[in-house]
């Protein structure tokens, strides 16, 4: 198949450092030029792929403080994606909203996976472009009524993440995620503060949270029990992960993946999160962690985590979570979505000899 893969241009393909996104587009598309496709990327031009590159920006727009207006790059990659649409067997989009209204007015089909969550305002323009073929990525984040071909989980290279048989001693707990409210930094200082085991922080804090880290997270950090270390990069990630007891996921809003969940238990630390979004759908209670519906049941969990078996924790995430289950699942969407173009294309043609 001739692809093109649309991914956001904030980050790079794949991320140096933040960019759950941006590594699952990475990942799919160099799989697929392995399995034989004719793939291009649009992306950032900074970006590193397998796959034919074509870039409208220099490098990732987050790291590049001369562009003041994001969305007028979006625009031109938008613009470059579907003047070329005849090119391509099928689109594949990975930045929402921008391109359902185009994508409606071309011949060549565009899939679309849902990395976000919707909101009352995206809402109503999902609604409007319902029968669009969309990929979820959780079951859980299925809130509207589309057109979804199948649930896709994100995947991982496991073999690029190193295997920890043995946590760091002293043991600490860790939390590697935005500093924002909604991936809930706060409530693993709380639950740190309850066990009385050291927190390792790690991540990114955008220009909207920054009031919300000085006034939560900030005050807190005193460098010996709570700790925080900035953003890290895919090395220094996996030292943080792969070191810790127990990777702590306390979310308060409902994450349509969490990528770190598997990046974790990919390195035998088992995770801890609340009940909501696609935990459920991503931990195994007993096996790979817990899922806890309180920041309290989650203090009284600690204890049995430690316990748990890594390499189980490893072994869940190859059986499930692997690049190859991923790229298998977004194969036969494809074909799924191109079979119903043809079958509907006949469809027409006869119509229209049935009434010549």
């Amino acid at each position: 198949m001739k692809i093109a893969q649309v991914a956001p241009l904030w980050e790079r393909v794949p991320p140096l450092t933040y960019g759950g996104t941006e590594l699952v587009v990475s990942q799919l598309t160099d799989e697929l030029v392995r399995r034989g496709h004719e793939v291009t990327l649009f992306a950032s031009g900074d970006s590193q792929t397998l796959a034919r590159l074509e870039a409208v920006c220099p490098r990732a727009i987050r790291l590049d403080p001369e562009i003041k207006d994001y969305t007028v790059y979006e625009m031109l990659e938008i613009s470059q994606v579907y003047e070329r649409a005849a090119e391509f067997d099928l689109i594949h989009s990975h930045i929402g909203l921008a391109v359902l209204a185009i994508a409606s007015r071309v011949k060549t089909p565009t899939i679309h996976t849902l990395h976000g969550n919707f909101t009352p305002e995206n809402s109503k323009l999902f609604q409007l472009h319902h029968q669009q073929p969309y990929i979820s990525i959780s079951n859980a984040q299925r809130q509207l009524d589309l057109n979804y071909l199948r649930t896709v989980y994100n995947g991982i290279d496991v073999e690029k993440y190193s295997f920890f048989a043995q946590p760091q001693e002293p043991p600490y707990l860790a939390f590697l995620g935005r500093l924002s409210p909604e991936k809930g930094p706060h409530h693993a200082i709380a639950v740190a503060k309850q066990t009385g085991l050291p927190l390792k922080i790690a991540g990114k804090i955008d220009a909207s949270d920054r009031s919300f880290f000085e006034r939560e997270i900030a005050p807190q950090v005193d460098g010996k029990q709570i700790e925080y270390i900035g953003e890290v990069n895919r090395a220094q990630k996996i030292e943080l992960l792969g070191n810790a007891s127990v990777t702590l996921f306390p979310i308060t809003w409902d994450e349509p993946f969490g990528l770190v969940m598997v990046e974790s238990m990919a390195t035998g630390t088992p995770v801890i999160g609340l009940n909501r979004g696609s935990v459920p759908e991503v931990i195994s209670p007993g096996k790979s962690g817990f899922i806890c519906n309180t920041i309290a049941e989650m203090v009284a969990t600690v204890p049995q985590a430690l316990e748990l078996n890594r390499q189980t924790c490893r072994e869940y995430v190859e059986q499930h979570f692997g690049i190859a289950q991923m790229v298998d699942g977004y194969e036969a969407a494809y074909q799924e979505l191109l079979a119903n173009r043809i079958a509907q294309n006949g469809r027409i043609l006869s119509q229209n000899l049935a009434l010549s």
